[in-house]
């Protein structure tokens, strides 16, 4: 347990404004750690800017700086997958370029990762600086959503920033899912995970990668692989309606036969429980659609990412 090689894994994505800093800063922390070995995998998801132009030059000057190129934008949780699937270190730490996630903090989690003798140490976010309003609340939302509907607790405000041990790293890759929510699949594996408390920073430079579309595509990737419940509240809708529409159906008959209400062609009531009969039709009918999407994924098998290029690995 007192030497480990360290493997950081450093998701990439239009990252040529922080790339060099984050390399010379990982590097660094690497550098006064007393481990048994390092290496630092970036994986370049398909940048259409000069990300891995600079990832080729620091693997020409650090043999310890793998790099692996996608064929194209594949995405963060993939690429994650990816640097999992091939660093060869005693344990991981997994980190975004955008030094959000301080690296300093990697000696900390090695630290915390022998005294507590666990599997992984995950960041719990505190405080989240240069991030809007709507970003923080959005996010709060969505973490507690999950955790409230998910078949596994997951640390609430915790994002990808952790250290895994290879316990965990062999569980992982053993794991056949194409469409990936890591951080709920670290969850899930189990083995002894504690926590780390931290303040995040802003963005070195350059814009967040998970704009609106993306952080719902994200939210919901993470709904339905970690839970039936919106199938279980289909159902529940279904039968809610079933009951209201018997208590409408009632109230038209004794209304018609004791003569309390009159009944008029387009009567206001017809149209209010055919919009909301519908609209709870609609939702369920989308609720399912979703899932077999996810099956569809599932089944056609296809690779998670295609390597374009690897940079200074032994194969």
């Amino acid at each position: 347990m007192t030497d480990l090689k360290i493997s950081v894994i450093v998701p990439c994505f239009n990252e040529e404004e922080v790339i060099q800093r984050a390399y010379s800063r990982i590097k660094k922390v690497l550098d006064d750690s007393d481990n048994n070995g390092q290496e630092i995998i970036f994986i370049d998801d398909g940048s259409s800017d000069r990300t891995l132009d600079h990832l080729r030059a620091i693997a020409v000057r650090d043999k310890n700086a793998k790099v692996i190129s996608f064929s194209r934008n594949f995405g963060h949780q993939q690429a994650v997958s990816a640097g999992i699937r091939y660093c060869t270190g005693d344990v991981a730490v997994i980190i975004d370029a955008d030094m959000q996630d301080p690296p300093e903090l990697i000696l900390e989690m090695t630290r915390i990762y022998r005294n507590e003798s666990c599997n992984g140490v995950y960041a719990v976010r505190m405080k989240r600086k240069g991030e809007s309003a709507f970003k923080k609340l959005t996010a709060l939302a969505f973490y507690r959503i999950i955790n409230f509907l998910s078949d596994c607790p997951i640390p609430l405000d915790t994002g990808d920033f952790r250290l895994i041990d290879r316990t965990v790293i062999d569980e992982f890759n053993k794991l056949p899912e194409k469409n990936k929510f890591i951080r709920g699949l670290i969850s899930w594996i189990g083995f002894k995970q504690v926590p780390l408390y931290y303040i995040r920073e802003e963005r070195l430079a350059g814009e967040t990668k998970y704009p609106l579309r993306k952080m719902l595509k994200f939210a919901t990737t993470g709904l339905l692989y970690f839970s039936k419940k919106p199938l279980k509240l289909a159902i529940s809708l279904g039968f809610f309606n079933i009951l209201i529409g018997a208590f409408l159906i009632l109230y038209a008959v004794v209304g018609k036969l004791a003569n309390l209400i009159e009944t008029v062609p387009g009567w206001a009531s017809l149209l209010v429980a055919v919009i909301f009969f519908g609209g709870v039709q609609l939702l369920t009918i989308g609720v399912l659609g979703e899932y077999i999407g996810s099956i569809f994924d599932e089944i056609k098998a296809r690779p998670e990412f295609i390597i374009g290029q690897k940079l200074n690995f032994d194969d």
